[in-house]
C-alpha cells in the first residue's frame, strides 16, 4: 500500500549527514552516518520510490579536533562547535525544504536537534515535533548537570532560560511552542526536565503509558495533542536509544526497559501513514560502543529500518 506524502508529491529527499559527537563525551557517534550509508541506506530509500541526493554540510569542518569535555562559563561543553555544527545543518535542512526535498538527517549526537527543529519551524511555523527518545533533551544551561549539549537541543528552540545561553546560540530562532512538542518513549528524565515539562504543559508519553495503553493508542494520543486535525506537517526526531538496548546496543546513553524493535518501527510507520512527515532525524548510533560486530549490525540495521518505515516501507 502506497503512502502519499502531502509535502513531497514528487518524492524527493536529501540525506544530510551529521557526523558530529561534540554534544556528548563519547567518541564514535560521529561514525554513525558512515556506517548507516555503508549499510545501503540510500539504495533502501530509493527502492521505496524516493529520488535522493546526499549533502555533507560538515565535510569541510574539523569540529571533532576542537572537542573538549570541560564546562565553559555557561555550564555547558563545546558550545562553539555545537553551534557551528548546528548552523551548518540548519542551512542544509533549510535548502532541502525550500527545494521540496525531505531532509533526512543522520547523526551524530542529538545536539543537532536544535538545527533540524529550527529549520522545520522556520520553513513552516505550524510544524509539530514528535520526539522519540529515552530522554527529554530539554535541559537548559541552568538545569543540566552534565553540561552535555545533546541533552539541551529543545530548550534553545523554545527559548527556555534564554538569559543563560552561550552567545554562540544567538542565531537560533526561538520558534517552538510548548503545544507543538510531544514525546514518545521517555524513561530517563532529569528532575529539572520534569519541572520544565510540567510548567510548560508539554505532552509526554513515557514507557509507563506505552505499557498501559499500547503503542498504537499512544501514537494516536500523541498526534491528538500536537496535530489534532491532522493538518500540520510533522518533524520526527528519532533517537535510537528510545528502543531497548537489547535491540540497539551500540548507542551512547543506554537505558533498560525501552521500546521493542517492533514498537519502535511502528512509531515511524504510523507517522508515515499520516502522509504529513516533513522532515526526519535519526541519531545516536555509535558503532564504537558495541561489544561485538553483531551489536554494530543490529543497531545500524535498526537505524536504517526506522528511516525506511518513516519513508513508506510497509509490512504488506
Amino acid at each position: 500500500m502506497s503512502i502519499e506524502y502531502k509535502y513531497y508529491p514528487t518524492k524527493k529527499s536529501t540525506i544530510i549527514t551529521a557526523p558530529f559527537s561534540g554534544g556528548q563525551p563519547k567518541g564514535g557517534v560521529d561514525l554513525g552516518p558512515e556506517y548507516i550509508l555503508n549499510a545501503g541506506f540510500q539504495k533502501q530509500i530509493e527502492s521505496l520510490g524516493w529520488q535522493t541526493t546526499i549533502a555533507n554540510p560538515l565535510a569541510e569542518l574539523d569540529l571533532e579536533a576542537k572537542k573538549s569535555n570541560i564546562k565553559d562559563t555557561f555550564h555547558v561543553k563545546n558550545s562553539a562547535i555545537v553551534s557551528q555544527c548546528c548552523k551548518q545543518i540548519f542551512d542544509a535542512c533549510s535548502q532541502s525544504l525550500k527545494a521540496q526535498a525531505m531532509p533526512v538527517v543522520i547523526g551524530g549526537d542529538h545536539s543537532i536537534g536544535t538545527a533540524t527543529v529550527a529549520a522545520a519551524l522556520s520553513h513552516n511555523p505550524d510544524t509539530c515535533i514528535v520526539w522519540v527518545d529515552a530522554h527529554a533533551d530539554i535541559n537548559t544551561p541552568l538545569t543540566t548537570d552534565s553540561g552535555n549539549l545533546h541533552g539541551c537541543p529543545l530548550s534553545f528552540v523554545m527559548g527556555l532560560d534564554s538569559e543563560s545561553y552561550p552567545p554562540e546560540f544567538s542565531w537560533v530562532p526561538q520558534l517552538l511552542k510548548s503545544n507543538k512538542l510531544v514525546y514518545i518513549g521517555l524513561r530517563d528524565v532529569d528532575e529539572g526536565e520534569k519541572r520544565i515539562l510540567k510548567e510548560n504543559n508539554i505532552a509526554a508519553f513515557s514507557m509507563y503509558h506505552i505499557d498501559k495503553y499500547g503503542i498504537g493508542k499512544v501514537v494516536e494520543m500523541a498526534l491528538d495533542k500536537v496535530n489534532p486535525n491532522r493538518d500540520c506537517p510533522v518533524h520526527l526526531s528519532y533517537d535510537v536509544d528510545a528502543i531497548d538496548p537489547s535491540f540497539v546496543p551500540a548507542t551512547g546513553t543506554r537505558v533498560e526497559g525501552g521500546l521493542s524493535l517492533r514498537e519502535g518501527l511502528f512509531v515511524a510507520e504510523e507517522i508515515a501513514q499520516t502522509g504529513l512527515l516533513q522532515s526526519l532525524d535519526i541519531v545516536e548510533t555509535n558503532p564504537m560502543l558495541a561489544e561485538t560486530e553483531e551489536h554494530v549490525l543490529d543497531t545500524v540495521s535498526a537505524a536504517c529500518a526506522i528511516g525506511r518505515c518513516a519513508l513508506g516501507q510497509t509490512l504488506l
